[in-house]
């Protein structure tokens, strides 16, 4: 049947290109159940490999292909709209993903895909021994009541910990904070009452040069203010030659107006002397104040900056820093009561929150249940076993997953109490019940390991079922699923090179048998095909 999926996208098109030993191979999926079927070895998770791409996953240079100096995943997504997804990953270098044609980032592709995309394979037992999956798993499960405790609880746990990072702050020591305060505001006075502006040390090392060499300037003012009176004498001259040659020569005219010009630069020339040479005085005490002044910065410069500039940012920050200590300090003495009230609202919500928890475990472990029935395991039940932990992010529960195949026996931990047939029908309810309604395309590799016969055929009635509102891809190598499929893709190795095909008819058929009998031709492996096929409505 065809899926009435709940989500806006769903995978429309895959395309894996030099990936491993596929050169190039198309999957358009059914809306419905689609299984990839093939030899071991054949190269069918290659094609999960492409879309786990698609998705965001980390990308390994070692899945390119012998065909080309790069491998290719692109894929469309599509229902009430289209969306195209490219990853190419190179030999060498770090892999590039596009959405829609536009350049992306693999968290971008994750956000926007992995929401529309959930892959399910056996490695997922091992998030089953993850506590933090665990809890996350239970919390997927909360009513609406328990999500406002968890959104409470969540409020309570952040004002705890912005009490407690002030504590540190603080560091249980008042009299270090003292100290620190007296500190800092004797560097911010010292940095203040010295006065110092951006620039002024450039002024004050020229009037100290100025004054040291007051005597020198002096005989040198004089002996310029000679030099330009015998420059004024002979530019006078000049003048008037020029002025006679203008008399003969019209054409000379710019000859003299440049003569008046240093003419008279060299009367204010002469003018600017005389001022600075009367300006300049002999003073001791004035010196001394600069070269005290120049000493004290000196002094601010070695403890605070190399520049004017740095040490007044010095100067900044330590009035600042005075500031949140005399703040802390004021704290001080309400922080340690507030912090007790707000633990103790914290510990409240936390053993709220848990309650919300424990309820949501038991619904949870009523639909894992019922899943592990439908697919042969009436006599199996699960356990969320919840311990307590000091107060953190997320709560006060530490939540362990626990399966027992027979109510008779006691609930252990999964790696150790589940067979091969147990875990594949485990990871596929846990994942059935776990997984969002949004998640618009369900995706399996090889979740039937280990299990075959009715239990086979009661695995493909489950996915198939599952079809009726999801779209469904599996790779499998169980025939009583690949034949509840709408949709069967076939993957063949021919030397060093992987094939794929869509089987329809006498093709699905001898796919069917092989996978039965191993034997394609075989007439008894193609009547237990029909057969398949008809008790899995296909006729």
């Amino acid at each position: 049947g065809t899926a009435q999926v709940r989500s806006s996208l769903m995978l429309t098109h895959l395309r894996a290109r030099n990936l491993g030993l596929i050169a190039d191979a198309e999957l358009d999926p059914d809306a419905g159940f689609t299984v990839i079927t093939g030899e071991t070895g054949a190269g069918k998770t290659l094609l999960l490999g492409a879309l786990r791409l698609l998705l965001g996953e980390q990308a390994d240079s070692s899945v390119v292909g012998p065909f080309d100096d790069r491998a290719q995943a692109d894929g469309v997504l599509g229902l009430d709209g289209e969306l195209g997804i490219s990853r190419v990953v190179p030999a060498d270098g770090r892999s590039r993903s596009y959405l829609d044609g536009a350049i992306a980032s693999a968290d971008a592709l994750a956000e926007r895909v992995g929401t529309a995309i959930e892959v399910i394979g056996q490695h997922d037992q091992l998030k089953l021994k993850n506590a933090s999956y665990v809890l996350a798993l239970v919390d997927a499960a909360l009513d609406e009541d328990g999500i406002e405790n968890k959104q409470r609880y969540s409020a309570a746990w952040g004002a705890l910990r912005t009490l407690r990072e002030e504590a540190v702050l603080i560091g249980g020591s008042e009299s270090e904070l003292a100290r620190e305060l007296d500190l800092v505001r004797h560097q911010q006075r010292e940095i203040e009452a010295a006065g110092f502006s951006v620039g002024e040390d450039a002024e004050l090392e020229s009037a100290q040069s100025r004054l040291r060499h007051s005597e020198e300037l002096k005989e040198l003012f004089r002996s310029s203010l000679d030099a330009i009176s015998h420059m004024d004498l002979k530019s006078g001259e000049l003048v008037a030659a020029l002025g006679r040659i203008r008399e003969l020569d019209e054409s000379t005219a710019s000859l003299l107006e440049t003569a008046t010009g240093i003419e008279a630069g060299v009367d204010e020339l002469r003018r600017d002397l005389r001022d600075s040479a009367e300006a300049l005085v002999d003073d001791p005490a004035t010196l001394q104040e600069i070269e005290q002044r120049l000493t004290t910065l000196g002094e601010l410069k070695r403890k605070y900056g190399r520049t004017i500039g740095e040490v007044l940012e010095f100067g900044e920050r330590a009035a600042l820093r005075a500031e949140e200590i005399e703040s802390l300090l004021g704290r001080s003495a309400s922080i340690s009561e507030e912090r007790g009230r707000v633990e103790v609202e914290a510990e409240a919500a936390a053993l709220v929150l848990s309650d919300s928890r424990k309820r949501a475990a038991v619904r949870l472990e009523k639909t894992i249940s019922a899943h592990l029935g439908e697919l042969g395991l009436e006599t199996a039940s699960v356990q969320f076993a919840f311990d307590s932990v000091d107060l953190g992010a997320n709560g006060a529960d530490r939540v362990t997953f626990r399966f027992s195949s027979h109510e008779g026996l006691q609930a252990g931990a999964v790696a150790s109490v589940a067979s091969g047939g147990e875990l594949s029908r485990l990871i596929l309810a846990v994942s059935l019940a776990g997984s969002s309604d949004e998640v618009a395309t369900l995706v399996f590799d090889e979740v039937d390991t280990g299990i075959g016969g009715v239990t086979a055929l009661a695995m493909g009635r489950k996915l198939a079922s599952l079809a009726d509102t999801r779209q469904v891809l599996c790779v499998t190598h169980l025939p009583q699923v690949a034949a509840f499929a709408d949709a069967h893709y076939v993957v063949t190795r021919r030397g060093d090179e992987a094939r794929l095909a869509k089987v329809d008819g006498p093709d699905r058929l001898e796919e069917l048998a092989r996978m039965i009998a191993g034997l394609p031709d075989s007439d008894r492996g193609q009547e237990a095909a029909k057969e398949l096929l008809e008790i899995a409505g296909h006729n």
